[in-house]
């Protein structure tokens, strides 16, 4: 019995083995197949409406900050995204200790190489965030020149993170290097109250500081500028500015956004993100897209608040990591809340 098992097996198993084999052979035959030929990526193939995103920011293996406040909110947009990570860190550096890794220019420029060998450089859009050395931001700059030679309407969104409330945390030479190199090719520029006051070398106290500001940046360069938060006299705004045709006056306004009464990490990525995913779709309409990405923004900030509350945690004590994955349907159907006055 024993025997004819195996005399069994083995015919079985030698069968199987010519059956792969022809099957290989078919396959071989075939016109569609070629072994050296890899699947086709789908994201290329069968592209989204929206666009395939190219996002060079930082990365924590905890909590929502950089790419982990990004991708995801633009993937549910509706976005093919393929993230880059310019620091991997175990946490935030908020937190009383982090470890990881810093990527330098040459190890981005290696991977862009490699994304160009097997034909997988095109993109319709780039995102940067954090950024903490010159050398690896003048790495994304050859890398704005190498996506723009694939396709020349590129579209270029910069969040140029250098500091906040005043303060820099990345080293003052890389203002100049924004400031004369990344603004020139920006599309779309989102920099907070600080950021903007650096890149224009003007204090921004007033509405009107604001709004010229925004005209500065569009004599350098980007049509689309945003700045995402500006305090006055106890007011939280946002101020946009959209230029449709160099040498016109842009479209400006503002809106108004209610403070909440805690300090939340990866905001300003989230809040990139969002005004990348919604003024793609609403291209002429600036104020439309900020007024989703707005009322996206603090429906996921007062869900947030909430469940710290119902956690027993005191909000204001440290930093709260924002809560993404329980606010999908706030960033992909959000309720205007949040509306905007044009400046006339």
């Amino acid at each position: 019995m024993i025997r004819l098992q195996s005399s069994l097996f083995n015919t079985f198993r030698s069968k199987s083995i010519a059956f792969r084999r022809l099957s290989v052979f078919r396959a071989m035959s075939s016109k569609k197949y070629s072994p050296k030929m890899a699947p086709p990526i789908l994201s290329l193939a069968l592209p989204s409406e929206t666009g395939r995103v190219l996002s060079i920011q930082s990365h924590t293996v905890q909590g929502y900050v950089g790419n982990k406040s990004a991708v995801f909110p633009l993937q549910l947009l509706g976005y093919d995204v393929d993230p880059i990570m310019s620091v991997q860190f175990s946490n935030h550096t908020g937190y009383p200790t982090f470890k990881g890794q810093v990527l330098n220019g040459k190890q981005l420029w290696e991977l862009i190489e490699g994304l160009e060998a097997n034909n997988l450089l095109y993109y319709t859009h780039l995102l940067t965030g954090y950024i903490g050395s010159v050398s690896f931001l003048d790495n994304v700059l050859e890398v704005v020149k190498k996506l723009r030679s694939i396709n020349p309407s590129l579209t270029y969104v910069c969040d140029p993170v250098m500091g906040d409330e005043g303060k820099l945390y990345v080293p003052q030479e890389l203002v100049s290097v924004y400031r004369e190199k990344v603004v020139p090719v920006a599309s779309m520029l989102t920099p907070n109250q600080f950021e903007a006051e650096q890149l224009t070398g003007s204090r921004i106290a007033s509405e009107e500081d604001g709004r010229e500001a925004c005209r500065h940046l569009h004599a350098a360069g980007p049509s689309k500028v945003v700045i995402t938060s500006i305090s006055l006299n106890g007011n939280l705004l946002l101020i946009g500015s959209h230029q449709k045709e160099k040498g016109q006056s842009p479209v400006q306004f503002k809106i108004v956004i209610p403070k909440i009464p805690a300090y939340f990490t990866g905001t300003g990525d989230l809040m990139t993100a969002l005004l990348l995913g919604w003024s793609n779709k609403y291209p002429d309409n600036l104020d439309k897209a900020a007024e989703l990405a707005v009322s996206s923004l603090q429906a996921v900030l007062s869900r947030t608040l909430k469940d710290y509350e119902k956690a027993g945690y005191d909000p204001q004590s440290s930093s709260l990591e924002i809560r993404l994955i329980q606010s999908q349907d706030d960033i992909r159907n959000p309720q205007i809340k949040y509306t905007s006055q044009l400046y006339t």
